[in-house]
């Protein structure tokens, strides 16, 4: 190895070293960020699958609902809240509709606003589900923040 070179995963190949003092902090923060909300994304979805039958989408939707005032929200308020596109927010909300977590009802007041409510079935398995999300929260956060990702929030409320 010469030259600030390393040899590929191949042997074959050198390649340049990447000095991560040459990479912008803020582009370090992002990319700590990012590695985080995959990771923790990836270990919620599974936990939450293997255990209660849902996913991290269907359960975030339901976590609102369960928060929300009359455990309803309208669907675009929802998309918002959980940060899914409407089709994404339509597929998940279809999903939990089948299994009878939720239930749609039009707005009294706007023909085209749909509210989606909770149910007592819902509410049952979001209840049955959120130690496991709280647990691996705690678990991914926890092992995976701190002095990495610290910076990041104080430059995000600066």
């Amino acid at each position: 190895m010469t030259d600030g070179a390393a040899l590929s995963t191949t042997g074959t190949q050198p390649r340049p070293h990447r000095l991560q003092d040459q990479t912008p902090l803020q582009v370090r923060q992002w990319r700590d960020l990012a590695r985080l909300f995959t990771t923790t994304s990836c270990q919620l979805d599974k936990a939450l699958h293997e255990q209660h039958g849902i996913g991290m989408s269907e359960f975030e939707i339901l976590d609102r609902l369960a928060e929300a005032d009359d455990c309803a929200a309208r669907m675009q308020e929802l998309a918002d809240e959980v940060h899914l596109s409407q089709s994404a927010l339509s597929r998940a909300v279809d999903r939990l509709e089948r299994e009878g977590l939720v239930a749609r009802a039009s707005c009294s007041t706007d023909r085209r606003g749909v509210f989606v409510n909770i149910t007592e079935d819902g509410r049952a398995r979001w209840r049955d589900a959120c130690p496991t999300q709280r647990a691996v929260l705690a678990t991914t956060l926890s092992s995976e923040t701190g002095a990495q990702t610290e910076p990041a929030a104080t430059a995000a409320t600066a």
